[in-house]
């Protein structure tokens, strides 16, 4: 794909990704949809706090229109949002304007089926012939240009599955929420409110300019420093889009999405909720995780890295359970795609229940440390595909001595090679990494 990666068509606003992009996204989807069922399309639009996020959101729903295609409007709200609203009010397709956990100057546009699902890459490669100039699509005109209708309450619809998802209250629980100035700041605290928690919400004041700044899961610091000051049990840190969610404990600790997937699989597994007794991580996870799933009887199936590749496997097995380190965690009994909300009321639900700290669930995990380094490069596909780089990898693992790991992979949204190394000492991680890093030495940008 050109444009669009494993998260969708990313950039930096108005270089990488530009208006003209976006309103030729809008024109080709509204075409597209509306010309497939001969009625007029339905698109359903989401975004996340960054100044640029209003810019293409007016681009979009100008295409969208202008291709004889109705806009419902869902103003700032968490990408699961779109995700669970687009099945639910019978659209034909969804699309979520943010650039997840990158900096403010950055934005993306995803998209997502009339299921709820990330969009089918042939339609993509449909949309990217049309930016290109492949193919050519029509204007509406008269009655057939399409109309924008201010759609909140999708967004209260979606706030209230949150809510009803629960049967439970958090009654007597002090938590702390950091909202990363993004997308769960109007979301998150209305939904701990009504359950009855004691709510403590940092970095929830969005300016344009400040998502994802010092907070959030990309900067959980703070956090941990807010939950430990304030004597709180909990505390959950979301990214700019909301779709991710890390935990820190009672104590201050962080509790990643490997842990967090421990310690639902081993709760849901006990309840006899945790389909097929397997929890689907990635091969990023650590091996820590790995050894406290023997030990607690459950399998795993790892895939490559990336939400859509979990749900994937989790979709065509029928496991009821996966996730990521970064904390991108999907419960596939309640939806289909990973919810920052969701991953922390599911938390909850596991406190509440065994009536435990969180790290007194979190001890039977020891996690190996791990060290990754990004590289910036010129060109992936030709850092990835070089023998020198593959043969550093075999020579990291074999001074390894089969007591750790090297993996390299390629970022799916930034011009980055990603090394990993893991062994039971930090040294040891730096050591291995080495190998990799100096055979990168030709290709860094």
């Amino acid at each position: 794909m050109k444009y669009f990666g494993t998260d969708g068509f990313r950039g930096r606003a108005n270089e990488g990704l530009n208006v003209e992009h976006a309103f030729k996204i809008g024109r080709f989807v509204g075409w597209y949809y509306g010309a497939r069922q001969g009625k007029k399309a339905r698109v359903i639009l989401g975004k996340d706090t960054r100044r640029s996020s209003y810019m293409f959101e007016s681009a979009l729903v100008s295409g969208l229109v202008a291709s004889g295609a109705d806009a419902y409007m869902l103003h700032v709200i968490p990408t699961p949002g779109v995700s669970f609203e687009v099945p639910d009010g019978g659209f034909d397709c969804g699309v979520m304007i943010t650039a997840s956990h990158n900096p403010y100057t950055d934005n993306g546009i995803k998209l997502v089926n009339r299921e709820g699902y990330k969009m089918e890459e042939e339609v993509l490669e449909l949309i990217e012939s049309y930016i290109d100039g492949g193919s050519e699509v029509p204007l509406a005109t008269g009655e057939a240009i399409g109309r924008t209708v201010d759609y909140m309450q999708g967004r209260n619809r979606y706030l209230s599955s949150l809510i009803s998802s629960c049967g439970f209250s958090l009654q007597g629980f002090k938590i702390g929420l950091d909202c990363a100035n993004g997308a769960a700041s109007s979301v998150a605290r209305p939904v701990f409110d009504a359950l009855g928690a004691e709510t403590h919400v940092i970095s929830n004041a969005p300016d344009g300019f400040n998502i994802n700044v010092d907070c959030g899961s990309t900067h959980i610091d703070s956090l941990q420093r807010f939950v430990v000051q304030n004597g709180l049990d909990v505390g959950f840190a979301y990214d700019g889009d909301a779709d991710r969610c890390l935990a820190v404990d009672e104590r201050g600790h962080v509790v990643d999405g490997d842990l967090i997937l421990y310690v639902c699989g081993t709760y849901l597994n006990k309840h006899g909720r945790l389909s097929g007794q397997t929890v689907v991580p990635t091969i990023m996870s650590n091996f820590g995780l790995f050894r406290a799933f023997d030990a607690a009887g459950l399998s795993y199936e790892k895939t490559d890295v990336g939400d859509k590749n979990v749900y994937a496997c989790m979709r065509e097995h029928g496991y009821s359970l996966g996730g990521e380190q970064s904390g991108h965690i999907i419960f596939g009994d309640l939806e289909k795609t990973g919810d920052g909300v969701m991953t922390s009321l599911r938390v909850m639900e596991v406190l509440r229940a065994e009536r435990e700290k969180l790290s007194e669930l979190c001890r039977p995990v020891t996690l190996y440390p791990q060290q990754l380094v990004n590289v910036r490069v010129s060109d992936k596909e030709a850092a990835m595909g070089a023998p020198a780089v593959k043969d550093a990898v075999a020579d990291a693992e074999r001074y390894l001595e089969g007591n750790g790991r090297v993996l390299v992979r390629a970022s799916g949204t930034e011009p980055l090679v990603r090394v990993l190394a893991e062994a039971p000492e930090e040294r040891l991680c730096t050591e291995a990494n080495a190998f990799v890093l100096k055979a990168l030495d030709p290709f860094r940008a």
